[in-house]
């Protein structure tokens, strides 16, 4: 594939899984693996389990905190075992792993794919940094599933949808992935939603539903300074109102 897969667990429980979660990677051409806070060492059982992906357990990076390696990726993917149709819909609003993989098809860029511990799954904070959501659809009897499985089933789908080798004159030119001007909208989003006052209790859920919605569009970098532009734009209109009409700054 393209883009640069990292596939992040946070705070895992069990090492076994974590070895389990290495061979998927191998498996299916993923480059790294990251633990956050892990909640058991790397020991025997994990080596075990990963076969082919040892290497990647070696090299695997461990951090205290997920922000530490989310800031470094272009677009970040949770997994989540809820669907949609609550009241927090655009909190837990997803794609399906075939989806998935036809999103990733072309783009280029850093792409985390964000799986939570065992027992609980990604809390509220995570899934909130999350570009887009990816939801795995099991029967309601017994959705739960085990944390290296979710792995394989979603990396399967990224790996067999990604577009046949071409010749390099007729592939189409990846579509490079936001990265910085990314962060900056959602820096510029934030002060414009504070500047024109919106409701300061909504301000949150405002940005989280616009993340959401570019998540799943891709936007890329040039569309994202565009977007930028646009915003900047919008500020100096309102300013500019201000001055007219004596409004409070």
């Amino acid at each position: 594939m393209r883009a640069e897969l990292t596939v992040v667990l946070d705070r895992p429980k069990e090492d076994g899984n974590i070895g389990a979660v290495a061979r998927a990677i191998k498996n299916f051409g993923g480059r790294s693996l990251v633990l956050v806070a892990p909640r058991a060492p790397l020991g025997g059982e994990a080596y075990r389990r990963a076969m082919a992906g040892r290497s990647l357990l070696q090299r695997a990076k461990i951090v205290d905190r997920l922000e530490e390696v989310l800031e470094t990726q272009d677009l970040v993917i949770g997994s989540t075992d809820l669907s949609t149709g609550r009241t927090d819909s655009y909190l837990r609003r997803s794609v399906t792993p075939a989806e998935l993989g036809r999103i990733l098809r072309a783009v280029s860029g850093k792409v985390a794919l964000l799986l939570g511990p065992e027992d609980n799954g990604l809390d509220r904070e995570a899934l909130e940094r999350c570009d887009l959501l990816v939801h795995i659809p099991t029967d309601r009897r017994s959705p739960s599933m085990n944390l290296s499985h979710a792995a394989a089933v979603l990396l399967y789908e990224i790996y067999q949808r990604q577009t046949p080798p071409l010749p390099p004159s007729l592939r189409p030119p990846p579509v490079p992935l936001g990265g910085r001007e990314e962060r900056l909208f959602y820096e510029m989003l934030a002060r414009f939603l504070e500047e024109i006052h919106y409701p300061k209790h909504k301000r949150p859920a405002m940005a989280l539903l616009v993340r959401r919605v570019l998540g799943r569009a891709l936007p890329s970098s040039y569309e994202y300074s565009m977007l930028l532009g646009f915003l900047r734009r919008a500020e100096y209109a309102w300013r500019k109102e201000w001055k007219r009409t004596g409004l409070p700054g």
